[in-house]
């Protein structure tokens, strides 16, 4: 990446930080123009340096964030600190369309955080405990299944598929409601 992919961080007072973002279309997930945004958020939360990045703090309405953190952004964070502050390595990652959900059962929990958006400033943000997003991924991922074309067949008919949304709905299940 270079100095060009950085995008500037949209501040708090901008209207787009305020205005519900759009899905993301399921259907431009492969595009180029996807891929160089998301390789523009990366650039951009690194240059920060950040955790995390949602599209509307570049300016993009869209239902997108990029995620990471590791020890190269923990500082001089000791590791009781890290253990106390519940924070571990989180290899990239992209999220789409999330839809955060409460987990049934788990109550509301403090953590101070941090916004680009709003530099300077940390605050403690009561939130769910645990939250599932992992339903739209089962839904995008079922539609697929049933939509994509193979050999004739919808993919979802072949059995080594349906063994595997098995054992993912089996695995994440505890995280959708």
């Amino acid at each position: 990446m270079t100095d060009e992919d950085v995008l500037p961080i949209v501040q708090c007072g901008d209207p787009v930080l305020r205005r519900p973002a759009e899905p993301v279309d399921p259907a431009g997930l492969h595009t180029a123009e996807l891929r160089r945004l998301i390789a523009q958020m990366r650039a951009t939360m690194e240059a920060a340096p950040g955790v995390g990045l949602a599209a509307p703090q570049v300016g993009v309405p869209l239902q997108l964030a990029v995620l990471q953190d590791g020890p190269e952004r923990w500082g001089k964070v000791n590791e009781d600190e890290l253990a106390a502050r519940e924070r571990y390595e989180l290899p990239f990652t992209v999220l789409v369309n999330p839809t955060v959900t409460p987990v049934d059962g788990n109550g509301l929990a403090g953590f101070y955080e941090g916004c680009l958006s709003v530099p300077g400033l940390a605050a403690l943000v009561a939130s769910a405990e645990s939250v599932g997003i992992a339903q739209w991924c089962v839904d995008t991922a079922s539609s697929y299944a049933q939509d994509r074309i193979q050999f004739g067949r919808p993919i979802g008919q072949f059995q080594a598929v349906k063994h595997r949304c098995a054992d993912m709905l089996v695995d994440g299940g505890y995280t959708t409601t």
